[in-house]
């Protein structure tokens, strides 16, 4: 028998419970990941509240949870490709990522070689959060010389994309709370506050006016920098969000380049990126840790270990 973390009906944090469940072993053209450690992100908890969310990835109850893992290939099957038995790996597996084991097929798209150096706390937050933040500027065709408008900076996405933005040579203006404005300055970001009377902050802070802007949290900064006069094909939004304004880009993890994560890698290991893990819980205590996340008042990214 393994654990895993699943529900039986949708809800908040108290339908999750860690399960006894068959050890599952893989198949011919499966390798399997024994999981140490899954990052939350904000659509894993959506697809247990949201079921219309959670058929959009195929997902029906009774149903497993999570996105994020990493951990070691400890089982490759007969006709298994790019893996060996004790590579250290990371991966998405939308829907049962919070598991002692999981399952991937062959040759694998969703499945990476975790990089020397990065640990695998590091590497379990990074394929949804990373892949978005990648997509999302891109979207933009974000350069040099930009000055962007990021909302929802602070968040776990929101930390990659300032990180990124600064590394394409940008300046950039994140919407926040105030209590996360240090750490918001720490990433490179200026902090504006979110909220009504946006545009007049950001007018003050960029008097120049902004040339881009990504909405990672609700649709308040992309409709501040249509009213700003960005152009909407220069804005973009998460895909999972509301509808967004005509003319803007939605953006999502399946959305991002090749080579997204592998650029993100490298710039961990030379200290270009940091990954602030803002707290790590036992899979026992996977209901706090979803509740923490959901929040949205931490500062960088949860983890649950296995």
């Amino acid at each position: 028998m393994s654990k895993a973390v699943r529900y039986r009906r949708f809800g908040g944090p108290e339908v999750l419970e860690v399960q006894e469940i068959p050890e599952p072993h893989a198949a011919a053209d499966e390798v399997r990941v024994r999981v140490t450690a899954a990052g939350l992100n904000p659509m894993d908890w959506q697809i247990t509240t949201q079921p219309d969310m959670a058929a959009r990835f195929g997902i029906t109850l009774p149903a497993g949870f999570g996105s994020d893992f990493a951990g070691v290939v400890d089982e490759v099957g007969a006709h298994a490709t790019g893996f060996a038995i004790g590579d250290r790996v990371y991966g998405a597996a939308i829907g049962r990522s919070v598991a002692e084991f999981v399952l991937v097929k062959t040759p694998a798209e969703t499945l990476w070689p975790t990089p020397e150096r990065v640990s695998d706390e590091v590497a379990g937050v990074l394929p949804v959060s990373g892949l978005t933040a990648s997509a999302a500027l891109a979207a933009i065709g974000l350069h040099a010389g930009d000055t962007v408008l990021i909302g929802g900076a602070a968040g776990g996405v929101g930390v990659f994309a300032v990180q990124l933005a600064k590394l394409a040579g940008a300046r950039v203006l994140g919407t926040a709370s105030e209590g996360t404005f240090e750490f918001l300055r720490q990433l490179g970001a200026e902090p504006v506050a979110y909220g009504p009377g946006l545009a007049d902050r950001v007018r003050a802070l960029a008097p120049q006016g902004i040339t881009a802007a990504t909405d990672l949290f609700g649709r308040d900064a992309a409709e501040t920098a249509l009213q700003l006069g960005v152009a909407p094909d220069r804005i973009s939004v998460v895909a999972d969000g509301p509808a967004p304004p005509p003319g803007v880009h939605t953006a999502g993890a399946l959305d991002a380049g090749p080579g997204a994560l592998e650029r993100i890698t490298d710039a961990i290991r030379s200290g270009d990126i940091s990954v602030p893990i803002a707290a790590t819980f036992p899979v026992e205590r996977i209901r706090q840790a979803v509740t923490t996340q959901a929040e949205r008042h931490v500062h960088g990214k949860i983890v649950v270990t296995l």
